[in-house]
């Protein structure tokens, strides 16, 4: 029985699907953990399929790959070299399970399945695995018993107690627990309660990806036997990060590990969708992104992020004026292109809406100009970008906040077109919020110059969409200051109509945003993915019909 090991934390990106890339991504990292003088190296929950794998892990060869792919790691570690922990699914007999493998000496040295499957959320694993039937015996690594719980087996009572009487040591928990602006906390908060109840030290292991709408930032930890954090790794990096352990008369003791810093706020938020673009554009195959940049916020902040995922050869920007462009957008859009680097034009869609009127005149004859006007404006300019995007290979990247989705100030076919949103999840006031931050901070991961990168003028003037003479956001909405907080209440928090009237705010205004909320589901069914940063995002969180009749009375 050894006194001292030494753990490294493998805070790696695997991609969903891709088992082969997944399978060099663990090899490439026990390699490196070996040079270390690793004993054992941890992986986070389901890194052979990369997480969540979705109605993937139904197909039986999918099953197979992942099998051979746990057997084959398994071989490797037949060379004196570190024992690992695994996740992957794994079929046995009419039953697929979220497993976690310790692999050691040439052999699978062990099995676990994950025993609470959760369903919430963004989550919904009970529809694809089957949950173990009980809480498993801790494993053995130099004669050291480990607690081996996969993900939602930590985070309640039960599994850590059960681990704990049949003589664990040290719990080791894999997770694929994604990104939200709380997330860190709740975490943290979890892991210790369950070190509390047992006395036991912790290792907590997260993925590290952008997955379409899920986001995980790593940011793995250990957790000391009172519930402090002994050592942190970075979020939003990918590394190896070596851990020692070392027992002493009252327990097994972290005496060496990571001390990262994690941030916060803002740019927490700003980093994690600009992995978000990173992944989603990258792994998808897109040589670079397109954006229509109007001169206004939203349009700026996300070619910011472009830039800061992908770097500014990668980014080409479009301004595409009307008449009801100001001079002040003509303006901005430049200046913010310059100080982002990158390509820029403008293609003038007046010679479009001339066609369009000429074509439509027949149609609309003697009927008054409305929103239909206007909507064929935003339109135009999506056919523009979708050219652009079929004619070089960038994908549209679209620009619309969470406040405008929500209550549907987005036009189908129009604005909303694209491939992903980053913004999706943002709202109005969040969105001005990063724009400060962007502007007077930095960090490694961001690819664009560490400067201002979006003019003032941009941040600070009233929001419009320009489509018809002196139009303003506020003419249609409630200031944003007032709407956001509307909007949380009723997305976020589900409150009645009464409860945020309660509030102060005013019930006729209150009513009519729940009313737009209800009737823009159609659209936001229909609009590109975005990475989810609140609580509750559109889409994987919330699952509305479009059709109903409901209304808080």
């Amino acid at each position: 029985m050894t006194d001292a090991l030494s753990i490294v934390i493998a805070q790696i990106a695997p991609v969903v699907g891709d088992i082969g890339g997944n399978v060099e991504r663990i090899r490439v990292a026990r390699a490196q953990a070996a040079n270390l003088g690793a004993d054992l190296v941890v992986f986070c929950e389901l890194v052979v399929a990369g997480y969540p794998p979705e109605d993937l892990v139904q197909k039986p060869a999918f099953q197979r790959a992942c099998t051979n792919a746990i057997e084959t790691l398994a071989a490797d570690t037949a060379d004196d070299g570190p024992a690992m922990i695994v996740g992957a699914p794994w079929k046995e007999g009419d039953h697929l399970y979220n497993g976690a493998f310790f692999l050691k000496d040439g052999e699978i040295a062990a099995k676990r399945y994950k025993v609470r499957l959760p369903n919430y959320g963004v989550f919904d694993e009970p529809r694809r695995f089957t949950p173990a039937p009980g809480f498993p015996d801790p494993i053995k690594l130099r004669g050291v018993k480990l607690g081996l719980m996969v993900c939602e087996d930590m985070w309640l009572p039960g599994a850590g107690e059960a681990l704990k009487q049949a003589g664990a040591e040290i719990f080791i928990v894999p997770h694929g627990s994604p990104f939200r602006e709380t997330a860190l906390n709740e975490r943290v908060v979890a892991s210790r309660d369950r070190v509390r109840a047992t006395g036991l030290p912790l290792i907590f292991i997260n993925q590290l990806a952008g997955q379409d709408e899920v986001l995980f930032e790593g940011a793995a930890f250990v957790m000391d036997q009172s519930g402090e954090i002994a050592a942190r790794a970075p979020q939003f990096i990918e590394g190896i990060f070596p851990t020692q352990w070392r027992r002493e008369d009252g327990g097994w003791i972290c005496v060496e590990g990571p001390q990262a810093d994690w941030v916060s706020g803002e740019e927490m938020t700003y980093r994690a969708v600009t992995m978000a673009v990173r992944d989603y554009v990258n792994k998808n195959g897109f040589k670079g992104v397109v954006i229509g940049l109007s001169g206004g916020v939203d349009s700026a902040l996300t070619a910011a992020i472009a830039v800061d995922a992908l770097g500014a050869d990668r980014v080409r920007c479009v301004m595409m004026p009307s008449r009801y462009t100001s001079a002040e957008s003509l303006e901005d859009a430049a200046d913010c292109a310059d100080l982002l680097g990158v390509s820029y034009r403008a293609i003038d869609i007046e010679p479009g809406v001339a066609a369009f009127d000429e074509m439509m005149a027949p149609a609309f004859h003697n009927l008054e100009k409305d929103t239909t006007e206007e909507n064929i404006q935003s339109r135009l300019r999506g056919v523009i970008l979708m050219a652009l995007s079929n004619k070089f290979g960038d994908m549209v990247l679209t620009t619309g906040n969470k406040s405008e989705m929500s209550v549907g100030y987005a036009t189908l076919y129009g604005d909303m077109n694209g491939g992903y949103n980053p913004l999706k999840d943002i709202y109005k006031t969040d969105v001005f919020a990063l724009c400060h931050w962007r502007n007077n901070h930095h960090a490694e991961d961001l690819l664009g110059p560490a400067a201002q990168v979006i003019p003032d003028r941009i941040i600070t003037k009233p929001p419009t969409a320009e489509l018809r003479e002196d139009q303003r956001d506020q003419d249609s909405l409630p200031p944003y200051d007032i709407l956001d907080p509307i909007l949380e209440n009723l997305v976020e928090k589900e409150m009645s109509v009464r409860d945020i009237v309660a509030q102060g705010f005013d019930e006729k205004t209150v009513r009519r945003i729940e009313h737009l909320l209800y009737m823009a589901e159609y659209k936001r069914r229909q609009a590109p993915p975005g990475p989810k940063v609140t609580a509750v995002n559109f889409g994987r969180d919330r699952r509305y019909p479009i059709t109903h009749g409901w209304r808080d009375r």
